[in-house]
């Protein structure tokens, strides 16, 4: 297996024994991976960076060519691994273009399931060789479709690179990018439907409240379906409340990127519990018919900023 090797280029002496640790080594000693403040050339790990990215695309341009014949062990040889904070107004696009890496390559790496999902301070990996990254559990809708595409694993080599501070494996194709269907479900991502089989019932914006008899604003979508229908978490998230509320019974509410929230209500069953994380389509729960209910269903919330959206124009299939 080989490893990822980094350096700080500070005297010759150390560059050359850092950069002969593996991975591991480096987590245990305190080390992380070269940093980067700025990307642009005052800094000196960013025009490293381009220098690696430069070398490593001429080296695939050869393999392309049937130039050389260098393996995937040998390519990934030359990959290193950098680290950048991100600063408010920076996003994926931004970073994929001033950084000369295909979006592609930071997404599965740093396992970025939207374009959304990046945010200010959040830690991303920034690979000197372009490729696609897939987690060896692989666990989100997009690296599942990533693995399905790629079953027989050809022109892969497995590395272990720590992401967040945890070591992760995962199956590394050098110089591969997104498939269009891939790019297409990429850039599309938002939120999947939290159930699989439904019949809108009630949707969002105003109605006649089938209790009170008023005209009142109903702020999500109404999804009817048999009582103990699964119901999955529509991204990935945090759950920051779970409980009884008079009006919804049983609910949910997990907090996403970008300040989003949705709410999952007359659950029947609650499976999370507050504060836990939880992937796009992890089980958090069973349809029921709790709190003001006339049948099974589940009441569908989407809010940013706590202001409530029209969830049907942002849900995927």
């Amino acid at each position: 297996m080989p490893l990822i090797r980094v350096a700080k280029r500070l005297t010759l002496a150390f560059y050359l024994f850092y950069f002969s640790l593996p991975v591991f080594a480096q987590q245990s000693a305190g080390y992380d991976f070269p940093e980067i403040r700025r990307l642009d050339p005052t800094d000196m790990s960013f025009r490293q960076l381009m220098s690696d990215v430069e070398a490593n695309r001429i080296r695939l341009a050869s393999i392309r060519n049937n130039r050389s014949s260098s393996t995937p062990e040998e390519t990934a040889g030359h990959l290193t691994i950098y680290q950048y904070t991100t600063r408010p107004g920076d996003d994926l696009f931004f970073l994929a273009a001033r950084s000369n890496i295909p979006y592609s390559a930071l997404a599965s790496l740093n396992r970025i399931s939207s374009p959304t999902a990046v945010e200010a301070g959040n830690i991303i990996l920034l690979p000197s060789c372009p490729g696609i990254f897939i987690p060896v559990n692989s666990d989100s809708d997009l690296e599942m479709i990533l693995r399905a595409a790629r079953q027989n694993n050809q022109g892969s080599v497995e590395l272990r690179i720590a992401v967040a501070g945890i070591p992760q494996s995962f199956l590394f194709f050098p110089g591969a990018d997104f498939t269009p269907t891939e790019r297409a479900f990429f850039l599309n991502s938002g939120f999947r439907f939290p159930l699989r089989n439904y019949r809108i019932s009630s949707s969002y914006g105003m109605r006649i409240d089938p209790f009170s008899g008023d005209h009142s604003m109903h702020q999500g979508i109404d999804l009817a379906a048999p009582e103990g229908t699964e119901v999955y978490a529509a991204a990935d998230g945090v759950i920051t409340a779970a409980g009884y509320d008079p009006v919804y019974g049983n609910y949910i509410i997990i907090s996403h990127s970008n300040r989003w929230t949705s709410l999952y209500g007359h659950l029947q069953i609650i499976y999370s519990t507050l504060r836990s994380e939880v992937k796009s389509g992890s089980l958090i729960g069973r349809v029921g018919s709790t709190g003001q209910s006339t049948g099974p269903h589940l009441h569908f919330e989407l809010r940013q900023d706590g202001m409530a959206f029209d969830p049907a124009g942002r849900l995927r299939p």
